[in-house]
């Protein structure tokens, strides 16, 4: 039947839904963490710590002894340095914010003869040693710090003992234990004395981080100081400053850059059983004059001294300073070879320098011998305040060298300058064609300078030669000079009125230039009245000439001159004033047979006076009146006013210029003196 059907499943479902919800345990509802959450606890746990920091800070300001705290804090710096400070002013001990310990008054060494004096130092403390009660140090740094480093005669100097105590603390047997490792200096001064050496220098504003050495044995300093007015950063390291304080070897890195130079090294330093340095040095400096003046040197007198730049292979002993392998530019030129700096004593700068080019240009460019018009010597006071700064031994050579407009061959030259006497050797040059050797010697003395010099100039080309020395532009050909003269004054004008000493030339089928000698003897010797033709142009060749001459007080004594040519013979003597650049000569000039040389065919006296670059050539009137038949019986006719006349007309003709005419008191006189005669 149906009613005895079983009950439907879905009552059997619901049943055992009931049952299974009674049967799961209910799980508790998770919120999820966001950032802001993770951060806001993170603050507070950082707020809780610093909390408990600060309250166990200020808590221990109160349980922990100023008197102790600064007891530890001096422990510890003679324990790390070695070094017993003196305090002479008061303590003063910070723990919150930070904890430090504070000295005014600060003195290291002797206190009469200090060896550093510091406004203050002040030495932080770590932060989470002194929250279990422990005082260590993390930096220690020194305000307004003055540094004297007073060198003695005897090697020794203020700092020797500091430096003993140093090293005995950093030599200790045992592993080392973690210290301090920085050190600051603020706003510092170091002052560097030497009576024996005559040094004083002083270095402003320095401020520098010292590295110091904790567990490890480097030493670093990193900073920068003013030095004559000009910054300079530096950085320094030693390898092993233990082995540095005791004196023996270490690696030694220095760097220095500011606006006058910049200079770095890198090799080793050691002080036993002397001071001993060797590495690698590397220079430059925009303008070496400025650098030079700049450090209290005077560089030499002249022009140059630009940009320089140098590097080498430096080792250093004692006081002597040597650079093997050395490039150095200077101005453009740059050269190889070894330096010597010797400091003991007289500073002196000792080498050998060879170079391929070598332009003195820049050196000579202010060397002016004539005015801006080419016609008088300078007249300007001689300068040479830079040769009494230190001395010179340097031997140069070149494959070439150019001066101004002057270009010169292989060229080996020695520039010795000894207590403000500058000596130059030339031993050989190649130049004009031919080849120089001689000295020059400039000297500096109060009312000027000394001049002396002693050249030889052999086989070389004269027009050039005489031209760019003398500006002399009348001589061509091949030939010798040589001369020794010597002087002195204040410039050029007047070292030339002094001068003394001699000169000499022979030269070979050459010629004077600006003068026709044959071509004006041949027309004087046809017509001996033709007038004043133009005979200042052209050349007279010859195949001889020599010139013997003597200078006097800037006066020259024309002992021997004489020209030989093919056609023409002259023969001059006389004077010439260098200071005036006049020349007052005479002479004869002939013309001669090329089948009879020794018999003249035809000879004129002549005289040459004027400006010694364009000087002015004139017959003998008076010779030439007597070869002249028509005009010869004139010479005996002076007793007549007519006459005196007709011999002034001759004359006018044969000059090309008027006469001055005479005065009427010689005219009215003339013939009066005539009458009482007769």
């Amino acid at each position: 039947m149906k009613g005895s059907q079983r009950p439907s499943t879905v009552s059997d479902s619901a049943t055992d839904g009931i049952v299974r919800r009674q049967s799961t345990p209910k799980q508790p509802e998770i919120l999820p963490l966001t950032a802001a959450i993770g951060f806001k606890r993170l603050g507070l746990a950082l707020l809780a710590a610093i909390a408990v920091g600060a309250g166990v800070l200020v808590t221990a300001g109160y349980l922990i002894s100023a008197d102790a705290l600064r007891g530890q804090v001096l422990s510890e710096i003679r324990s790390v340095t070695g070094l017993n400070p003196i305090l002479r002013g008061e303590t003063s001990v910070s723990l919150f914010p930070t904890g430090s310990v504070s000295f005014a008054d600060v003195v290291l060494g002797d206190a009469k003869r200090p060896a550093l004096t510091a406004e203050r130092l002040t030495a932080r403390l770590r932060f989470f040693p002194l929250l279990v009660g422990r005082v260590e140090i993390s930096d220690v740094a020194l305000e307004r710090p003055i540094i004297a480093i007073d060198q003695e005669p005897n090697g020794q100097s203020n700092w020797s003992g500091l430096i003993e105590a140093l090293t005995r603390s950093q030599t200790k047997d045992g592993p080392r234990v973690a210290a301090f490792s920085e050190m600051r200096i603020e706003n510092g001064t170091v002052l560097v004395r030497s009576k024996e050496n005559k040094v004083d220098e002083t270095l402003t504003d320095v401020a520098f981080s010292l590295a110091w050495p904790s567990i490890s044995k480097s030493f670093g300093a990193t900073g920068r100081f003013v030095w004559h007015d000009e910054p300079l950063d530096m950085t320094l390291t030693l390898g092993d400053f233990p082995a540095a304080l005791a004196g023996n070897r270490t690696g030694l890195k220095l760097r220095i850059a500011g606006s006058p130079i910049k200079a770095a090294f890198e090799g080793a330093i050691s002080a036993k059983p002397t001071l001993k340095i060797e590495g690698t040095l590397a220079a430059d400096a925009a303008s070496m004059r400025n650098a030079l003046i700049w450090s209290g040197q005077q560089p030499l007198p002249g022009g140059g001294f630009g940009h320089f730049a140098i590097k080498a292979q430096a080792n250093v002993m004692g006081g002597t300073i040597g650079l093997s392998n050395v490039n150095v530019e200077l101005d453009g030129n740059t050269a190889e070879g070894v330096l010597t700096f010797a400091t003991d004593g007289r500073k002196t700068l000792q080498g050998t320098l060879a170079s391929d080019t070598l332009d003195l240009t820049p050196y000579v460019s202010t060397v002016r011998l004539l005015t801006a018009n080419q016609h008088e010597w300078n007249n300007a006071r001689i300068t040479l305040d830079g040769l009494s700064g230190m001395d010179l031994d340097l031997r140069l050579s070149a494959a070439n060298v150019v001066m101004s407009n002057a270009k010169l061959g292989r060229t080996a030259i020695g520039a010795n300058l000894r207590g403000g006497h500058l000596v130059v050797t030339v031993g050989e040059a190649q130049a004009y064609g031919g080849v120089i050797k001689g000295s020059l010697t400039l000297a500096n003395f109060d009312a000027g300078v000394d001049v002396k010099s002693q050249l030889q100039f052999t086989d070389v080309d004269l027009e050039s030669c005489l031209g760019q020395l003398f500006a002399l532009h009348r001589i061509e050909g091949k030939g010798n000079l040589s001369f020794a003269v010597e002087g002195s004054g204040e410039s050029v004008l007047a070292v030339t009125r002094t001068l003394n000493g001699t000169a000499s030339l022979v030269g070979q089928n050459g010629a004077l230039l600006g003068l026709n000698v044959e071509q004006l003897l041949r027309r004087l010797e046809r017509r001996p009245l033709s007038g004043g033709g133009e005979f200042r142009t052209g050349r007279t060749p010859f195949d001889k000439i020599a010139v013997g001459l003597k200078i006097s007080q800037g006066t020259v004594t024309v002992e021997d001159v004489k020209i030989d040519g093919s056609a023409v013979r002259l023969a001059l003597a006389g004077s010439a004033s260098i200071p005036t650049r006049e020349l007052d000569l005479k002479g004869t000039a002939a013309l001669v047979a090329a089948d009879k040389p020794e018999a003249p065919v035809f000879e004129l006296p002549f005289i040459v006076q004027g400006p010694w670059d364009d000087p002015i050539m004139l017959p003998d009137p008076e010779a030439l009146i007597r070869r002249s038949g028509a005009a010869a019986p004139l010479l005996n006719a002076v007793r007549d006013q007519r006459a005196r006349d007709a011999a002034r007309s001759v004359i006018e003709r044969l000059t090309g210029a008027p006469m001055p005419a005479v005065p009427a008191a010689e005219q009215s006189a003339a013939p009066a003196g005539a009458q009482k005669r007769e």
